[in-house]
Order: structure tokens, then C-alpha cells, then sequence
């Protein structure tokens, strides 16, 4: 029941972000908007089935999409290698996005770039747990808003909280719907924001509930946080908030 029902909360997410999206595009600021809920559906439903009904009560709650992870794969903080060897995630079709920029292609779980923020935070959780199934007897994963958002020739990478509008409120709004559905289903009672953002979307999602909230730094190579010390500055910060 678990399952089934994490599975029609996603697939109701990324039907409903279209018409949104869609809007959003005509607004002009971004070009591409692509939903790997619904061309990398296949890998993110096997991500669901394999994690969502081992008893996790904490969530991992990241922003949106890497290009080069959950964009190419459907999976949250997903990396090649880590969806290929360690969550034994193969063989199934990513499809494409309806809308293609040229240098922003989608080659699924055969794509060649790592994700260094998927593959920190996985290797972490495997390091503290030591198995897949100790990880999501503890944890699970998910991204609050599932959309990527690219800008201009170059396809810039653009984050949910640097796009203005109305329509974007509408799109994070309704992915805020989508975490406490999460969160009901699974009877979570920690949400771990990872970076400040996604913390920021937990606390207004889950206001009024008795969902205990924390947060952790983004692994992103991008910050000075993540990377000070080699990493382990921040896998220290981030075993901190891990269940025991």
C-alpha cells in the first residue's frame, strides 16, 4: 500500500506540473523546463519500489534536479555509478523531454558525467550504514520540486528560487502538496532539509505538524562548505543529522 501509493503521489506531481510548466515557459524567463518524473518515470518508480517500504522515518529532502543526476535518471541525488553498482538500478528506458536543448541531452542511466553531489551523499549514507537496505530502513530520498530549469544558449542551470513570477510560485506550491503527501504516506517524522532552501520549503510544507526538522549543507561542489577540508568538514556536518 505503501508503494502504490508513492507511486500515484509522483505520477499525480508530474502530471500536474505540466500545464504549470507550460505556463511558465510563456512567461519568457525560462526556455527549457524538462520533468524527468515522466521521461525517467521507469528508473524513479524502481527507486521507489526498492526504498519506499523498508521503514525509513526520516527524509533526505533536496531542491531540484542535477543535470547529471536525477535529470538524467528520475532518481533523487542520482550519479551513474551510484543508480548502476550500489542501488543495482539497470537496464530500463529513460525516454526524452519534449523540448530539447542541445547542450542539455538526456542519456538515462547510461549518461557519463557524475554527479558529485549524489555521489557524496550516497557514499556517505553507505559509509554510515554499510547496505542498501540499512540506508532505507533509516532514510529515504526525495527532491522537493522535480523540474529543471535551463536559460539561454548555453542552457544555464536555473534554481526554483531564482525564478520570479507567479507561476513558479504555483509550481513550488504544488510541490510543497507533494512532500506532505510524502510524508503522511510514509509517517515520517524527520525531514533533513539538505542546503537552506530545501529546509525553507519543509518548515512552510509542514507547518502545524509534529514533523521535527533539520538541516544539513548541500554537497554540492559549488559550496565552499562542502568542500573545505577535503569533505570532510561536511561529512562530518552530515552524520550528524543521520538516525542512529
Amino acid at each position: 500500500m505503501i508503494i502504490k501509493s508513492l507511486i500515484e503521489s509522483s505520477y499525480n506531481l508530474s502530471q500536474d506540473l505540466q500545464p504549470l510548466s507550460d505556463i511558465l515557459l510563456e512567461e519568457g524567463f525560462i526556455d527549457y523546463i524538462y520533468n524527468p518524473l515522466i521521461y525517467a518515470w521507469e528508473p524513479h518508480r524502481a527507486f521507489i519500489e526498492l526504498g519506499g517500504n523498508k521503514g525509513a522515518k526520516t527524509i533526505l529532502l533536496g531542491m531540484n534536479p542535477g543535470p547529471h543526476g536525477m535529470g538524467q535518471m528520475g532518481i533523487p541525488f542520482a550519479a551513474t555509478t551510484i543508480v548502476r553498482d550500489f542501488l543495482k538500478i539497470k537496464n530500463l528506458p529513460v525516454l526524452q523531454p519534449e523540448k530539447i536543448h542541445p547542450k542539455r541531452i538526456i542519456k538515462g542511466l547510461e549518461w557519463h558525467k557524475e554527479e558529485i553531489s549524489g555521489t557524496r551523499l550516497w557514499g556517505a549514507l553507505f559509509d554510515n550504514y554499510g547496505s542498501v537496505e540499512k540506508i532505507f530502513s533509516k532514510i529515504f530520498v526525495v527532491n522537493h520540486c522535480p523540474l529543471m530549469f535551463f536559460k539561454g544558449v548555453n542552457g544555464t542551470n536555473i534554481t526554483p528560487d531564482k525564478i520570479p513570477g507567479e507561476s513558479i510560485k504555483k509550481i513550488i506550491q504544488r510541490c510543497d502538496i507533494y512532500l506532505k503527501e510524502i510524508v503522511d504516506i510514509m509517517q515520517i517524522e524527520t525531514v533533513v532539509g539538505v542546503g537552506k532552501y530545501s529546509k525553507k520549503r519543509a518548515e512552510i510544507a509542514l507547518d502545524k505538524t509534529k514533523v521535527n526538522l533539520k538541516s544539513c549543507w548541500h554537497p554540492s561542489p559549488a559550496s565552499p562548505l562542502a568542500n573545505k577540508n577535503n569533505g570532510a568538514d561536511w561529512r562530518e556536518n552530515f552524520r550528524s543529522i543521520l538516525p542512529k
